[in-house]
Formats: structure tokens, C-alpha cells, sequence
């Protein structure tokens, strides 16, 4: 076998030409358009990575909010119950105070109208017990009725202490004898003297009449009152009544 050098030489500059010109102009524009892909494919990748990194945190960002709305949600119930709660409470306590205030206020209107009654029942039995005792003094002898109110008057005039007897009796003093009927003058000049004498001085005495009083003689002066008569009596029983007594 005989080897052509100059054929082989030729060959082998046609090969490295070959070589050169695909390195030229093939493998150079494949690999930079390779290159340009792959670029353009990482830069893709990137994107896409930034875009789910973005995806991420906008549904983090949601499930934050939705979070929120829950907490806000859970809060607004809360505070919606706790409002309810308060102002049921509130309610209860108007509904209470309201209560007890018309139980006040009945019982007030009770209490005045007992007081009313009882003072209505204590007016009309005052007013009966002076119709009786004025329909007894009317059947009995005013002269004796007359003479026995008078001996009572002597007996409290004589039972004060002297310092007050000669108080009530000082000269310059006027005393007034209320009787329930007119006495006649002379006889008002017999009690002047005998009321003189139970005080131990002469103080001057005018008579005068007071029908109220349904029998009796009272005595009084700018420092003593004798309450000596049948309404004073009634008064004071009336009263005792009325304590229960």
C-alpha cells in the first residue's frame, strides 16, 4: 500500500480548514445561541422563582389577613357578647332599681294613705266623743258639773311649786278662766277669789268663753296653762289610743 503524502497533506489542510470553518461559523453561533437559550432559560427560571417566591408571600400576606379576619372576627363576637352582657346587666339593674323604686313609692302611698286613714279615724272618734260628751253634759247639772271643774283647777293650782305660783301670779300678770259656758259675774267674782287663794296673792283674772271645750275651767297666762277640761281630757285619751296605750 503507497501512501500519498501530497493527497494525505491536502486531506488533512481540507480537514483543519473544515474544522476552522465550522468553528467559524457554525459551532461559534450554536453555542452563543445556546448560551442565549440558556441565559434566557435561567432568566426564565428566575422570574418564574421571583413570581412563586411573590406567589408565596402574597399567600402568606393572605393567610396573614385571613388570620386577622378570624382574630377581628373572634374579637367583634367577643365584644359583641360582652356588650350584650353589659347591657343586659344594665337592663336587670333598671329593671331592679325601677322595681324597687315603685315598692318605695307604694309603699309611701300605703303609708299616707294609713296615715290618712288613721288621722280620719281619729278625727271622726274626736268628733263623736265630743258629741257624747257634749250630749252628757246636756242631761247633767251644770252648776255641779261647773263646781267640780273648778275644785280640779284649785287642786293643780295649789299642787304647782311656789316659785311658779308666784311666777304666774306676779302683779302686772293677766290670767284668763275659759269656761265652755259664760259665768255669771258674781260668780266670777267668787272664783277670782278662791283662785286667789289657791295662788296665795290676787292676780287679775278675765273670764272668757270657749264652747270647745265642752265643759270645764282652764287657766291660762304667759307662763301656765291648767288644761282643766273635758276636750283636754279627750285629747289626751285620744292620744293614748292613737300610741296604743
Amino acid at each position: 500500500m503507497t501512501i500519498d503524502w501530497w493527497t494525505l497533506g491536502i486531506q488533512a489542510v481540507n480537514v483543519i480548514i473544515l474544522i476552522w470553518l465550522l468553528g467559524r461559523f457554525f459551532w461559534r453561533p450554536v453555542a452563543a445561541m445556546i448560551e442565549h437559550r440558556r441565559a434566557t432559560a435561567q432568566q426564565v427560571l428566575a422570574e418564574a422563582e421571583t413570581k412563586r417566591s411573590q406567589a408565596a408571600d402574597a399567600l402568606a400576606q393572605i393567610e396573614r389577613t385571613r388570620a386577622g379576619f378570624d382574630q377581628e372576627r373572634t374579637s367583634i363576637i367577643a365584644a359583641a357578647h360582652q356588650a350584650a352582657e353589659e347591657a343586659r346587666t344594665a337592663m336587670l339593674a333598671a329593671a331592679a332599681g325601677e322595681a324597687a323604686a315603685l315598692q318605695a313609692s307604694a309603699r309611701t302611698m300605703i303609708d299616707k294613705e294609713r296615715d290618712a286613714a288613721e288621722a280620719a279615724w281619729i278625727e271622726r272618734t274626736n268628733q263623736l266623743a265630743v258629741e257624747i260628751a257634749r250630749r252628757l253634759v246636756a242631761r247633767l247639772d251644770g252648776s255641779v258639773i261647773s263646781a267640780a271643774f273648778l275644785d280640779w283647777l284649785l287642786q293643780e293650782i295649789r299642787g304647782l311649786p311656789e316659785n311658779e305660783r308666784d311666777a304666774v301670779a306676779a302683779d302686772g300678770v293677766v290670767l284668763e278662766a275659759v269656761s265652755a259656758a259664760p259665768i255669771a259675774p258674781a260668780d266670777q267674782e267668787h272664783y277670782r277669789k278662791l283662785i286667789g287663794e289657791a295662788f296665795g296673792t290676787h292676780p287679775q283674772i278675765d273670764f272668757k268663753v270657749d264652747a270647745a271645750l265642752v265643759a270645764g275651767l282652764e287657766l291660762r297666762g304667759p307662763h301656765l296653762v291648767v288644761a282643766n277640761s273635758w276636750r283636754a281630757d279627750l285629747n289626751r285619751i285620744l292620744a293614748d289610743l292613737a300610741h296604743g296605750k
